[in-house]
């Protein structure tokens, strides 16, 4: 898509980066309080230590999000990935995920990891094909969370 643009968060972009999000989780899952956390107060709980929100947007309207989670040493967490209905099958989620992963490889990453639900089908086989593997779960703050990959550069 010619007319997107990836930009970075905004305070002011906080109701569309909540509503996209709540919007993709409810259609298979329940919006967990972890959830409610990160998107009512992305400033307190992602953006610290380096943390980004990166948005898609085509003709001034907001159509996607990511997330990148400062987490340890070199490490973000790629999280609240999610493109509107209307977006989707248009590469705009590889998008996104590109950005983010350039966005942490700038930051000095040494790995991106993300967890997910076996039930995200697209999204799972994306992060195949850009790289990312699936490696053993781990502790989560997500009952929907059946699955971990990592990115390592």
């Amino acid at each position: 898509m010619n007319d997107v643009s990836i930009i970075p968060y905004a305070p002011a972009h906080q109701p569309d980066f909540k509503q996209i999000n709540v919007a993709w989780i409810s259609e298979h899952f329940t919006i967990e309080a972890h959830d409610l956390e990160q998107l009512d107060h992305p400033e307190e709980h992602i953006l610290p230590n380096g943390g980004q929100v990166l948005l898609a947007q085509s003709g001034g309207e907001i159509i996607g999000t990511v997330a990148l989670i400062a987490t340890e040493n070199n490490t973000f967490e790629l999280a609240k990935m999610a493109v509107v209905p209307a977006f989707r099958g248009k590469g705009i989620g590889k998008l996104l995920a590109l950005a983010a992963i350039d966005y942490a490889r700038q930051a000095g990453a040494r790995i991106v990891w993300l967890e997910s639900n076996r039930k995200a089908k697209a999204a799972l086989e994306l992060y195949r094909r850009i790289g990312f593997v699936e490696v053993p779960l781990k502790p989560s703050p997500y009952t929907r969370a059946d699955v971990c990959m990592e990115l390592t550069f």
